[in-house]
C-alpha cells in the first residue's frame, strides 16, 4: 500500500489487488476475498489459494486492462501466482523470501513455466535474490523493501514509565520471542518490555512470564500505535533465530531514531550494520542479549551516534525512492 501511494505521488494510477479481510483499507484497494493463514518458511502467511479469489484476480485484471502488473513473491498461491498465469500485460516479479522453499523444488518445472512469463524480475535482497536463482534461474534486479520514513520521525512519542524495550513480531519460533523472554530475567527491576502483535507462542509465553509486570503484552496493535510506540521506545528488539531476507521491522527502528539490538543475521545486515547502524548479537543467546540490550539502554556516546548513523541509514530506504526505482523498471517493461 505504502508503494501504491509512492507510484500515485509520481503520477502513476495505482491500484493494489489482494486479499482483505474487512472492509477495503484504502479507496485504490480491490479486496479479492479473505485470507486464510498458511505455513510457510517457519511462518504464517495470510494467503487466498481459495477458486473465489482467483475469479476475482482474473475479473480484475481484465477489467482494469492494466498497463503494467507487479506480483509480489510470484509463485504464492492465489492471486499473485493467477495473475503471473493469466495477466496479458507486461509482468514485474519481486521475490521475497530467503532460504530453501520445499515448493520451488517440488514443482521446479512448473515454476520454471511460470516465472518464464515475467517481464522482470526483481527481489529484495542478495539471499532472496539466490534462493530464487537457484531454481528458479534467471536473473534479478536487486531492489530494497522500503518504508515512509517522515512518518516514523514525525510521529510523537508514546509515554513511557521507565526504561522500554519493544517487540514487534509474529509470536512464533523462528521471531525469537523465547530468547527475549529469557534475556528480561537478566535485566533490572526497572527494564520495561512491550510485546506487539500475537501467535501461538502467545499463550506459553505469557503463562511463563506470569506475575512479571514488567511485561506488557499489547496484542495486536494498529500501524499508527506501533509507529507512536517506535518512537516511544528506548530500544527496538528483534531476536529472530533464521529465516529473515531483508529485516523490515529493523528499519522501522532506525527510521524512528530508536537504538536496535538485533540477532546477526544475513538479511538483517541488508538494513542495519554492526555497530554502525544497530547493535547485532549472535541468534538465540539470552546472555548476549541482554548484554547488549544493557548497552543499548545506557543510550551512551557510541549508541548515540550508531542511531544517528542509522537516521541517514534510512533515507536509503524511502518508499518515494523505491517507487521511482520501480517505476524506471515499468518503463523498462513497457519498452521491451
Amino acid at each position: 500500500m505504502g508503494l501504491g501511494r509512492a507510484l500515485r505521488d509520481l503520477g502513476v494510477d495505482a491500484r493494489v489487488l489482494g486479499p482483505c479481510d474487512g472492509p477495503p483499507p484504502d479507496t485504490a484497494v480491490t479486496p479479492l476475498g479473505n485470507s486464510i493463514p498458511t505455513a510457510a518458511n517457519g511462518s504464517m502467511a495470510a494467503i487466498a489459494p481459495d477458486p473465489a479469489a482467483s475469479l476475482r484476480t482474473i475479473r480484475a485484471l481484465r477489467d482494469e486492462d492494466f498497463d503494467i502488473v507487479h506480483i509480489h513473491e510470484p509463485l504464492a498461491p492465489g492471486p499473485t501466482l493467477t495473475a503471473l498465469v493469466f495477466s496479458d500485460s507486461p509482468i514485474v516479479g519481486t521475490f521475497h523470501r530467503a532460504g530453501e522453499s520445499a515448493l520451488y523444488r517440488t514443482f521446479q518445472p512448473i515454476a520454471r513455466w511460470a516465472t518464464g512469463r515475467l517481464t522482470l524480475r526483481a527481489a529484495v535482497s542478495a539471499e532472496a535474490r539466490d534462493t530464487a536463482q537457484r531454481t528458479l534461474g534467471g536473473t534479478y534486479e536487486l531492489v530494497w523493501n522500503g518504508i515512509d520514513v517522515d512518518r516514523y520521525q514525525a510521529a510523537e512519542p508514546w509515554p513511557v514509565e521507565g526504561p522500554t524495550i519493544m517487540f514487534v513480531g509474529r509470536h512464533e519460533p523462528r521471531k525469537g520471542l523465547a530468547v527475549l523472554i529469557d534475556a528480561m530475567r537478566l535485566l533490572g527491576p526497572d527494564v520495561h518490555l512491550w510485546v506487539a502483535s500475537d501467535g501461538p507462542e502467545t499463550g506459553r509465553l505469557r503463562q511463563a512470564t506470569t506475575g512479571d509486570d514488567r511485561i506488557e503484552w499489547l496484542g495486536m496493535i494498529s500501524e499508527a500505535e506501533k509507529i507512536h510506540r517506535l518512537r516511544g521506545a528506548d530500544v527496538l528488539c528483534a531476536p529472530s533465530l533464521h529465516g529473515e531476507s531483508f529485516g523490515v521491522i529493523l528499519l522501522e527502528g532506525i527510521a524512528a531514531g530508536t537504538p536496535v539490538v538485533a540477532s546477526d543475521l544475513a538479511g538483517y545486515r541488508n538494513v542495519a550494520r554492526p555497530r554502525r547502524d544497530a547493535l547485532l548479537i549472535p541468534p538465540d543467546d539470552p546472555v548476549a542479549l541482554a548484554g547488549a540490550l544493557d548497552v543499548a539502554l545506557v543510550r551512551g556516546p557510541a549508541v548515540e551516534d550508531m542511531t544517528a548513523s542509522g537516521l541517514r541509514r534510512a533515507a536509503r530506504f524511502s518508499i518515494a525512492s523505491l517507487g521511482e526505482r520501480y517505476l524506471e523498471m515499468y518503463e523498462k517493461a513497457l519498452a521491451m
